[in-house]
C-alpha cells in the first residue's frame, strides 16, 4: 500500500472503519495535489470545491475582518482532513480562507465525487457524519476555552490536546489561535514549564 493510502486508511479506521471495497472507492476519488508555502487553497467568498487530506505540511483556516485582522481558527497537518467543510457541504460561499503555511502534499477529492460516494456507499456518509461530529465537538470545546479560560489555561489546554504543536506551528499563529498578542505568547512560553 502506498504511504499516503496507508495514512488515509489509518485515519479513516480511527473515525469509522470501512470495508475494503468501500475504502477503495473512497480512496479512488482522491488525487494527489502539491501546494507551495502560503498558497491559498480556499478563498473567502468562493464555494469550497474539495475535501483535502493532508499527507505532509501545515495549513490553517482563518477569518479576515473588515479591518484586515486575522483570526486563526484551526490548523491541519499530516493525517487530518482539511478544507472549509461547511462551505463544501452546504455549497455556500466560504467566510474563511484555507492556506498552506508550509509546502504541502495533499490528497483532494471534489465535492461532486464525495456526493456521489455518499449516495452510493452509506458507510461513507456515516464516516463523514462521524468526522464532522468530532470536529464540531472540538469547536465547542474551543469556544468554551476562548470565552472562559485565562491565557495560561488556553495555552496549557492547547499543549494537552496537541503536545507537538509548538514544534510545527509558528508561534505568531499559535498566539493568534489562542487570542493573545505574540509578545504575551513569548512571555507565557518562557514562564510555563512544558
Amino acid at each position: 500500500m502506498f504511504p499516503e493510502k496507508q495514512l488515509l486508511y489509518q485515519t479513516i479506521q480511527a473515525i469509522y472503519p470501512l470495508d475494503e471495497p468501500t475504502f477503495e472507492a473512497f480512496f479512488a476519488t482522491f488525487k494527489p495535489y502539491s501546494a507551495k508555502r502560503k498558497q491559498l487553497l480556499t478563498v473567502a467568498g468562493e464555494v469550497e470545491k474539495h475535501l483535502y487530506f493532508v499527507v505532509e505540511g501545515l495549513q490553517r483556516m482563518y477569518y479576515l475582518d473588515e479591518q484586515q485582522r486575522e483570526a486563526t481558527l484551526l490548523f491541519t497537518y499530516s493525517s487530518n482532513f482539511g478544507g472549509v467543510l461547511d462551505s463544501m457541504m452546504s455549497q455556500q460561499p466560504s467566510r474563511y480562507y484555507y492556506e498552506t503555511l508550509t509546502p504541502s502534499i495533499l490528497l483532494r477529492a471534489s465535492f461532486s465525487q464525495i456526493e456521489l460516494l455518499i449516495n452510493t456507499y452509506p458507510d461513507i456518509e456515516i464516516l463523514l457524519r462521524k468526522g464532522l461530529t468530532g470536529a464540531f465537538s472540538g469547536i465547542l470545546e474551543r469556544l468554551v476555552e476562548l470565552q472562559c479560560f485565562s491565557s495560561e489555561e488556553k495555552f496549557r489546554q492547547l499543549l494537552k490536546r496537541s503536545p507537538h504543536i509548538l514544534q510545527i506551528v509558528p508561534h505568531k499563529y499559535l498566539a493568534n489561535y489562542i487570542g493573545i498578542d505574540a509578545s504575551n505568547f513569548s512571555k507565557l512560553l518562557n514562564s510555563i514549564k512544558i
